[in-house]
């Protein structure tokens, strides 16, 4: 398979068949089967903000498919401290095989893909996470199923945006409930129905856990979200995912990770039963190897 798309900033950049390809390829890759290495490749991570799961998973996954990883925080180059975005994108398209960018604003990693002649991967923005959706929707295929209901519970984020239209092109029935003035960009519901899914999203988390077999969450403070936290914690009062919630439920509970935990999760559920979060995080790996082959490798 090959992916139309050079850059992968969100997750419709691909196909329904290429991503059904994709999480085939981490399937068998994550069962040990015999990948396409990537020779001496090397990967620039930019990280404008930090991360456990993706510096790791990415880092290890380029040793693993023979390649190399390189560290590019705020203090290793120029992002941010009067050169411009493009120049940057310019140069490290003519060193390196590919470009992994975890920013603030979606908008400049977008801008490095425009100007840098090599793939771009979005490890994260302010609007979407796309590798994050691979993993979960590898998740749902290896535990529940394709055939499955997911109620996304809390802050309408970057990680539920893209989960939402993920799922709707992999045929996965999503519901959201989210407070009032913390909803998904509406934008992303039209992206969904365009693969043929009809989300209505309700501010009632337990009409959407009715019937679920999955129920998500994520923080509802993120990163740089910090002065917000007594607004934010106010108006999600009643959206945490706890016992009570799940009450006469028998759904599994996925969140990517990192949790507050006692805040939109609490610490018997994410250390119940219940809990997918740890093939979520071990996922990441798998489907970006998947997603590092295709673009940097080929066939």
């Amino acid at each position: 398979m090959t992916l139309a798309t050079d850059d992968f900033l969100d997750i419709d950049d691909v196909t329904p068949a290429e991503l059904d390809a994709l999480l085939d390829r981490a399937a068998a890759m994550k069962a040990g089967e015999t990948d396409p290495r990537l020779g001496d490749a090397t990967l620039g991570m930019i990280f404008e903000k930090p991360s456990t799961r993706t510096r790791v998973s990415f880092e290890t996954g380029m040793t693993r498919l023979g390649g190399h990883a390189m560290f590019l925080g705020p203090d290793d180059i120029q992002l941010g401290h009067g050169e411009p975005l493009k120049d940057t994108a310019r140069v490290l398209g003519r060193y390196v095989d590919g470009v992994m960018a975890r920013l603030f604003d979606h908008e400049d990693v977008e801008v490095l893909a425009e100007y840098a002649d090599c793939p771009v991967i979005n490890g994260l923005t302010d609007e979407a996470h796309p590798c994050q959706t691979l993993a979960d929707l590898l998740t749902i295929r290896e535990t529940v199923g394709e055939d499955a209901t997911v109620a996304w519970v809390g802050d309408g984020n970057n990680v539920g945006q893209s989960f939402v239209v993920g799922a709707a092109m992999a045929g996965i029935d999503v519901r959201v409930a989210t407070p009032a003035d913390y909803g998904m960009d509406p934008a992303v519901f039209d992206r969904a129905a365009a693969f043929g899914a009809d989300v209505t999203p309700t501010t009632d988390p337990e009409a959407v856990i009715d019937g679920a077999d999955v129920v998500y969450t994520d923080v509802w403070i993120s990163m740089g979200q910090e002065d917000v936290r007594g607004e934010k914690l106010a108006a999600f009062d009643g959206f945490q995912v706890n016992a009570d919630l799940l009450a006469g439920t028998d759904a599994t509970v996925m969140h990517c990770l990192p949790a507050h935990r006692g805040e939109e999760i609490t610490d018997d559920v994410l250390e119940s039963d219940r809990a997918l979060v740890w093939d979520q995080a071990e996922n990441r790996m798998h489907a970006q190897n998947a997603l590092l082959v295709e673009l940097l490798g080929g066939e």
